[in-house]
């Protein structure tokens, strides 16, 4: 069997094991759902609009804390606030906390208060949000390249570009969805590295390829990434087009930074000429 399969069927027995565990689990990527034992017991058209999701996405986030009121009013509209904003909010969080307590959510150590113009959501010590999970995955990944291994990378780094690749609260609009947003973008972007390095040591040059061109895309500045990229055109033994970019970043770094490549891009350089 062909290398290439071997990954795809490895990453689809990872996903599958990631997917279908057991528990509460909170998606705010892609769909904002929540899911009970693999079931969805709260689908996205129940939080009924965009600003029910940002306010269930936005208390996620920061549940190990309690939330004031104006704080969460600024997320919710980051442009101009109402005069009768306070009544509004209230009527969001109500509809929040009727939700969760609907489907007995309470009683899995999923809990909601309001007290004293804060707000925070808990969940119990074993709940899981994908996002968080994309970022432990990307630690192990990134620790399994670093250690040298980078074939033990592969589960992680599958796992975390996957979430990252999924939209954030698509719709909404505000300085906190785009942060969240740019997070993703640079967690797919480091994500891909590891999927590279895993990539060129398994001898998969042209996926290698396609990973760093796809992570260039979205980060044409990542020294980094230019040096996988560097590194799999020389391993598809296109020594060439592997000089041909170096030249074209060391072009693009003097126009618009005005800087020179680091000295280990320069000595990859070199040794792909010589």
């Amino acid at each position: 069997m062909e290398t290439t399969a071997i990954i795809h069927i490895c990453f689809g027995e990872i996903l599958a094991k990631v997917w279908q565990a057991m528990g509460l689990r909170i998606y705010v990527t892609g769909r904002v759902a929540v899911e009970v034992d693999g079931r969805v017991v709260i689908d996205e058209r129940r939080f009924r609009g965009k600003q029910g999701r940002l306010l269930f996405a936005y208390l996620i986030s920061e549940r190990s804390r309690p939330v004031a009121k104006e704080e969460l009013a600024s997320v919710l509209w980051p442009d101009e606030q109402s005069d009768n904003w306070e009544a509004a909010l209230s009527a969001l969080t109500s509809r929040l906390a009727a939700l969760l307590t609907s489907e007995g959510l309470d009683a899995l150590g999923m809990s909601f208060s309001r007290r004293f113009g804060q707000y925070q959501l808990r969940l119990p010590s074993d709940g899981w949000v994908d996002i968080e999970a994309g970022n432990s995955a990307l630690d192990r990944a990134e620790a399994a390249v670093r250690s040298g291994q980078a074939r033990n990378a592969l589960g992680p780094a599958a796992v975390a570009a996957s979430i990252a690749r999924r939209p954030f609260l698509p719709g909404v609009d505000g300085f906190w969805r785009e942060s969240l947003q740019g997070k993703l973008d640079r967690q797919l972007v480091r994500a891909l590295d590891c999927l590279g390095e895993m990539q060129l040591e398994i001898g998969e040059p042209q996926t290698a390829l396609e990973s760093a061109l796809e992570a260039i895309k979205l980060d044409p500045y990542r020294e980094r990434t230019h040096r996988a990229l560097m590194r799999a055109y020389a391993a598809t033994g296109n020594r060439a087009k592997a000089v041909a970019a170096y030249h074209e970043f060391r072009k693009l770094l003097a126009s618009e930074v005005g800087t020179d490549p680091e000295s280990e891009t320069e000595d990859l350089y070199l040794e792909i000429l010589g």
